[in-house]
């Protein structure tokens, strides 16, 4: 009678990323690994500082000057 050997949780995790890596290539791996990323810091914290500046007048401002600008590149877009 043969034994079956059980693969550790390292041994597991390498077959599957390199299963992943051979299956969906590098880049595809790197974008699956990344949706698993909780990245760091408080990004509530972050963005409302960042945001603090901002009105919805400021908002529709910029919106405005951009549209303006990309009409004046190619005004038959905006006929």
């Amino acid at each position: 009678m043969s034994t079956m050997r059980y693969k550790t949780e390292n041994e597991i995790q390498e077959l599957g990323i390199e299963t992943l890596r051979q299956g969906i290539g590098v880049v595809g791996l790197i974008r699956f690994l990344q949706q698993f990323d909780k990245g760091h810091g408080n990004y509530v914290t972050d963005r409302q500082q960042w945001q603090k500046d901002y009105t919805v007048e400021t908002l529709v401002e910029a919106m405005e000057q951009k549209h303006h600008r990309v009409a004046e590149k190619d005004p038959e877009t905006y006929e």
